[in-house]
């Protein structure tokens, strides 16, 4: 089957990175910081009754008893089957267990418009606080066990909160860290360091690979020679290289190497009116996704390119579905954890969207949002690896973790079933990054990373959003105490 070959090709890839830290640190003994969001400590657990969402796209296991030693798993038995001597027994009568969330488009900073007011005005420079806080303990509490930060604005502090986080000092995920943005010049935000030629860029991923980054992502003004460069250096580090881009279309993306795309069919520009080479179109890809429907003769050709060329694309609903007129909910749970600063942009800028309810603006977002939903099931359906991450940024709307099980939820809207939907957000992330026979489903020997929610998401997806307890190591975290403590600090640190 073409995912079972695809992983294990990635394994071989990424197994072999170095200097880079692993992903997937071993199980560090917990510091204070750490132990105090303990719900259940780390040893033989049976959880008895329990439904399991395997991650595989297989239908649910009902009444089961999951058992785990220590950080691994150990067992998926039926109910009825005697429990092991020596394990601590749990009720889990109407809840379910699926595999730990793993996030291929997320961030540790939040994107602040200086002075935002109603009319959506805001001043320059626009700026990119971290977020290394509040981040990684919301993306914890909502059943992310596993990230890659895809795009690093301080990534040495990003390094240093891996470290951090490996080491049990520091409560998060596991984390993939991005080098910085690879960009040219034109940079939405100041912080970018701006690339000017191709050996800029070969020296800039040959330091940061040499920093111990474990991927790389190049952005929208980077120019094809400077990408190519930067896609050599990176593999020539045993490391992958993904893609927000604009003046680089998918398909000269796809011939210069790249691994990955970001943002679904969103930003792919080669349709766009005026494109010129290595110029970012004004129209920032818009223009091709409301041209290019599922199924035409142009969406055929590209879904081609990148099925033969094995080069995943991340789906990013969260964040577009912002611009949708009246399509986002109003979420109270994400408004508790937001600055009040934070919290006064985004209802700026959701009230902006709502009001081009009925507009051409408004219609054209719909229209293309519609067209990349089918347009990522033809690529799914055409053998594709689909992989998903929220891109929480500077839009309130997308919060790390709430955000991530809105990606599934909104899977879900576009056609998958449910449990397909789960894949994507588990085991296709963990396919990518070659960490598949350890994380990504829930199966014996695997790493007991995952999720304990109240309810059937097979059956309601929204149940996703009831979790009661995250296990990343076997140690299970309790997702009310890491959300009460950062409530009012997201936005601010």
């Amino acid at each position: 089957m073409k995912f079972g070959l695809f992983a294990a090709a990635a394994a071989v890839f990424v197994g072999t990175a170095a200097p880079a830290a692993p992903v997937l640190a071993p199980p560090p003994e917990l510091g204070p910081e750490v132990q105090k969001f303990v719900h259940v400590p780390a040893g033989q657990i049976a959880i008895t009754h329990l439904r399991i969402i395997d991650g595989t796209g297989a239908q649910p296991l009902d009444d089961q008893t999951l058992l785990l030693d220590g950080a691994k798993i150990a067992a998926v038995q039926a109910a009825s089957a005697p429990v092991p001597a020596g394990y601590r027994v749990i009720e889990g009568t109407g809840e379910t267990a699926l595999p730990g969330l793993v996030g291929m488009h997320n961030h540790l900073f939040y994107l602040q418009r200086p002075n935002l007011d109603a009319s959506g005005h805001s001043e320059q420079p626009i700026i990119v606080p971290q977020m290394t806080f509040s981040a990684p303990r919301l993306y914890l509490a909502n059943g992310v066990t596993t990230m890659r930060t895809t795009g690093s604005v301080e990534p040495d502090t990003d390094l240093s909160l891996k470290r951090e986080i490996d080491a049990g000092r520091l409560v998060g995920p596991h984390l993939d860290v991005t080098g910085p943005y690879l960009e040219g010049a034109g940079a939405f935000f100041i912080q970018n360091h701006m690339i000017t030629t191709p050996q800029d860029a070969r020296r800039e991923v040959a330091y940061w690979a040499g920093q111990g980054v474990n991927s790389f992502k190049a952005y929208m003004n980077i120019t094809r020679a400077e990408l190519k460069a930067a896609i050599d250096e990176a593999h020539r580090h045993h490391l992958k290289v993904t893609g927000h881009l604009c003046s680089v279309t998918y398909p000269e993306a796809v011939e210069l190497g790249i691994d990955n795309l970001e943002h679904g069919f969103f930003v792919n520009t080669q349709l766009d009116p005026g494109k010129q080479p290595d110029k970012c179109s004004d129209g920032t890809g818009t223009p091709t996704l409301l041209a290019m429907k599922p199924g035409s003769p142009e969406a055929n050709a590209l879904i081609k390119l990148l099925v033969d060329h094995h080069v995943a694309i991340t789906s990013t609903l969260p964040v577009f579905e912002q611009s949708v007129p009246l399509h986002a909910p109003l979420q109270p749970r994400q408004m508790e954890v937001m600055s009040p600063q934070a919290k006064e942009s985004y209802l700026y800028l959701r009230n902006l969207a709502a009001s081009r309810a009925g507009t051409k603006r408004g219609e054209e977002a719909a229209e293309s949002y519609k067209n990349d939903l089918g347009l990522e099931r033809q690529f799914v359906a055409a053998g594709g690896l689909l992989i998903a991450g929220p891109d929480p940024t500077g839009n309130g709307g997308v919060i790390p973790g709430f955000g991530d099980q809105r990606e599934i939820e909104l899977l879900v809207e576009a056609g998958f079933s449910p449990v397909e939907a789960i894949r994507i957000g588990t085991l296709n992330g963990a396919t990518y990054l070659g960490l598949a026979d350890r994380i990504g489903s829930i199966a014996p020997g695997k790493n007991a990373d995952l999720v304990i929610v109240k309810g059937n998401p097979a059956a309601t997806i929204a149940d996703i959003e009831n979790v009661i307890v995250v296990f990343k190591d076997g140690v299970g975290y309790e997702s009310r105490k890491l959300l009460e403590s950062v409530k009012g600090r997201y936005g601010q640190y």
